[in-house]
This record gives structure tokens, sequence and C-alpha cells, in this order.
């Protein structure tokens, strides 16, 4: 089984992805989280899990990892430090353990942050750290969602390189796209955006690069 290492893995869609994997039978969730009271929660569900945090040295969490999935977010309140800087070093800390893919969850609108009158801050975090990853070197998948929520999934979205509306998509199905993207043929050195839609996630995955 693939040591799988999900960066944010207590967030909201955090917690779906470690979910989501602990029933896959060829990956093995690692939940990164900064507190020990975090570390003993996933423990108790049975879960393996490592101590980092962001904004300091993170070089030790990706040790022994195949691959990584970076679901990690300040919420607005430290957008450079975490959704930015945070990204990098643990970009860095890939880079020199070889792992085999990076899938970072990012955000529509974070290729021209500029447009945005809210959010810009935040976007401009997303894109850096997207392009940081871009031209790191690493096999990477990056995924653009739109406006996420709590709903129940349908396990279908629309998937594009650019889509030509905004919109929304459950956390859920958000979750379920990375999981589809760390298949090694899959979306390898690609970018898109997704929001709810009709096409089943894994076919949609799976032929994006088509």
């Amino acid at each position: 089984m693939e040591k799988i290492l999900i960066a944010g893995a207590n967030g909201t869609t955090g917690k779906q992805i470690v979910e989501f994997l602990k029933n896959t039978s060829n990956y093995e969730p690692i939940a990164m989280v900064r507190k020990e009271e975090q570390k003993k929660e996933f423990e108790a569900q049975g879960v393996k899990t490592i101590l980092g945090d962001l904004e300091k040295d993170v070089s030790h969490t990706t040790k022994g990892i195949d691959k990584v999935i970076f679901a990690a977010g300040s919420g607005g309140k430290k957008v450079v430090e975490v959704d930015q800087e945070g990204a990098k070093r643990l970009i860095d800390a890939s880079k020199k353990s070889e792992i085999k893919k990076f899938v970072m969850l990012s955000s529509m609108g974070a290729d021209a942050p500029e447009k945005s009158e809210d959010l810009q801050e935040y976007l401009k975090a997303k894109h850096n750290a997207d392009v940081y990853l871009r031209e790191s070197g690493l096999n990477y998948t990056i995924v653009r969602p739109g406006s996420l929520n709590n709903e129940g999934g349908n396990d279908a979205i629309i998937l594009d390189a650019h889509l030509d509306k905004m919109g929304e998509i459950p956390r859920s199905d958000v979750a379920k796209t990375l999981i589809n993207a760390l298949e090694n043929d899959r979306a390898n050195n690609m970018t898109f955006e997704i929001l709810e839609g009709d096409t089943p996630i894994a076919e949609a995955v799976a032929y994006a690069n088509s």
C-alpha cells in the first residue's frame, strides 16, 4: 500500500480525504496534524499520524511517504505563512524525499487573483504555491474547485482546464477528486478546475489529459 501524507488532515475537507483513503485497498493515509490532541483523535480511529507545522520545518514529514495531498488552509488568517510558504516547505520536503506525486488543493480564481475583490490575497497565495509546484520538477496535479459546500456529494463533476462559469461543489466530491488524482497514470502534471456536474469523478479525472 502506498503511504499518502495528508497536509491539513484535521480540516473539514482533510478529514473526508482521510476517511475515504481508509477505505481504499491501495492507499494508507498518514494524517499530518499540528497538535497532540489532534494526533490522538486520528490514532483512536486507527489512522497513523505525524506532527508537523507548516509554518516551521516539515522536512521530517515526508520521509517514507509515497505521495502527498496538500489540503491545508489557514482559513484566511495566515494565507502567506500557510497557504503559500507552508505549501512551498512541503514541496521542498517532498522533492528531497523523492515522492511520486504531489496533489494540490487550490482554488478557482488562482490563475488570476487580481480579478477578485474579496479574496485577492488568498488567491495570490494559492497562485504562488501552484506556480512553485509546477516549477518544482515533481509529478503533480493541481485541483481548483469552485466554492466548497457541505452538501452530500453525488460522485460526479464537470472538469476542464478552465471552466467558463463559477459555481459550487461538495467537499466530499473534492476529496474524491484529489484521491483519484493520486493514480500514477491520471492527470499527471496538470492543472484543472472542477464544479459539481454529471461526469463520474473517476472517469473525469482519468480522461483529464486525453
